[in-house]
């Protein structure tokens, strides 16, 4: 995990809209009701996931394969080449694209979220990234989220 983050706009209004939407929503018990969501950046975090959906979120390891992370501005352009500067960093974070090439594999987590805690990360993710479903190496299916 690189430690980045998505540069947002007037964080503080967004987390406590966000909190005040997944307050209530207490933990996913049975799985019944929960969305799959495979994380494999700054979705891990406890920070993040406090911030984003009012709680810390336990996940099972997995992988992800025929994709792989590059480097991706704040707009989407994509960028293979390293950071040159510092100032850049808060514009810059990793997204996955596919490939479609077995040889390229992500590892990371998967979330059990709720409906609502879903739609609160696609509002954290949405500036860079799309949500997609995706069958993972465990072959369990899941939502992800992919470069634009």
């Amino acid at each position: 995990m690189s430690g980045l983050t998505v540069a947002r706009r007037n964080p503080s209004r967004r987390t406590a809209l966000r909190r005040s939407r997944v307050s209530s929503l207490g933990r996913v018990s049975d799985g019944t009701d929960a969305e799959s969501l495979f994380t494999y950046g700054t979705l891990q975090s406890s920070d993040v996931q406090l911030d984003t959906f009012g709680r810390r979120v336990d996940g099972d390891d997995d992988a992800l394969t025929g994709f792989r992370l590059e480097w991706i501005d704040a707009t989407g352009v994509h960028d293979p080449g390293g950071v040159d500067t510092a100032s850049a960093l808060a514009d810059r974070h990793r997204a996955l694209r596919r490939t479609d090439d077995p040889r390229d594999r992500v590892f990371g987590s998967v979330l059990q979220l709720t409906a609502d805690e879903l739609d609160a990360a696609d509002e954290y993710m949405a500036t860079v990234s799309r949500r997609t479903r995706v069958t993972l190496s465990s072959g369990a299916e899941a939502w992800v989220y992919v470069a634009v």
